[in-house]
């Protein structure tokens, strides 16, 4: 009997496989514990459109997130930070802070995915890269202005 494997079931394969086993070891054990269906047509015919619509849905947010890299790579995101008189922050520029400047800007950026090569502790343009997909990333320019 052919089913389609709802998890993987250890000698016979991964989840989402159609296998071929024995009818008894499908009707006694895979298809009540709900670890198989029985690949029938309509079944299998479900299972290609629910994939065909994943893989729309991934090229769809693959396409935002290359045109959102397009937009902010080389912007240059202003921050603000206290200073003593020799040109010294307080503190240091954090991701944090990149992250706001972003979102004044308009993005929506999560601070964990922007990176900065060297803590940032004087006035000054500094290169920082954003991760907007898995592979996809842009850089921008962090110009750091004292109040």
């Amino acid at each position: 009997m052919k089913v389609i494997l709802l998890d993987n079931v250890q000698g016979h394969g991964k989840k989402g496989e159609i296998v071929n086993v024995n009818d008894g070891y499908a009707k006694n054990y895979l298809i009540p514990k709900k670890l198989a269906v029985e690949a029938t047509n309509s079944v299998l015919n479900e299972i290609r459109q629910k994939v065909a619509k994943e893989q729309r849905l991934l090229r769809e947010e693959r396409l935002a997130a290359e045109e959102l890299a397009k937009k902010i790579g080389g912007s240059v995101v202003v921050v603000k930070m206290r200073c003593g008189e020799d040109g010294k922050m307080y503190g240091s520029v954090t991701n944090q802070d990149v992250a706001d400047g972003l979102k004044a800007m308009g993005y929506e950026i999560d601070k964990k995915k922007i990176t900065v090569k060297d803590a940032i502790k004087t006035l000054g343009i500094y290169d920082a890269e954003v991760k907007v997909y898995k592979d996809i990333s842009a850089r921008i320019k962090i110009d750091v202005q004292s109040i």
